[in-house]
């Protein structure tokens, strides 16, 4: 009888300490298969760059990179509140001061944010969030190991040089529609 009340108290203790604030983690595996959503892993596989023929820069800069989230909300005559619904949690949760907005620009019908997870040379997550009332929203998650700002901007000079693969990029293809 002691060994069932011991591990009822473990139990109600380890779930108690189980973080249940909203992240954006949370937020992408909630909403993978909702019907409203286009949901799209990217490896860096996508970018079918010839590693010989980097500098050392820019092959630290894809080594930094280790995937891409995206997640889409295609807004229709029919899901208009929920859109709204589903932004708000978004805006929520990149409230919290973990994400560090580098920048933020907006009009009345559309708007995009940048930011980040970490500390300044080491980041761990950029986050790329657009909406436009017209077509819906995004959400980029780009996760790597102690990426920085430099790799970022070096990572663009390696996405010139790529053959990306569009073939992974065809479910965004809906939203643009």
């Amino acid at each position: 009888m002691k060994t069932v009340y011991g591990t009822a108290l473990l139990l109600s203790l380890f779930l108690s300490s189980c973080n249940s604030e909203p992240s954006l983690q949370k937020y992408f595996v909630e909403n993978t298969e909702n019907k409203n959503f286009i949901a799209i892993d990217v490896s860096p596989d996508i970018l079918n760059v010839d590693k010989t023929k980097l500098s050392i820069a820019q092959s630290d800069a894809l080594k930094s990179f280790e995937k891409m989230n995206v997640l889409a909300f295609k807004i229709t005559d029919k899901n208009k509140a929920e859109y709204e619904s589903e932004r708000a949690k978004v805006d929520l949760i990149l409230k919290d001061k973990k994400y560090q907005q580098l920048m933020k620009f907006s009009s009345g019908k559309e708007g995009a944010a940048v930011s980040f997870v970490g500390s300044d040379d080491h980041i761990e997550e950029f986050v790329f969030y657009a909406n436009k009332k017209e077509n819906g929203f995004a959400v980029v998650r780009i996760l790597g190991k102690d990426m920085n700002p430099t790799a970022v901007m070096t990572m663009m000079s390696v996405l010139q040089q790529s053959n990306i693969d569009l073939e992974q990029l065809k479910p965004l293809q809906q939203l643009m529609k």
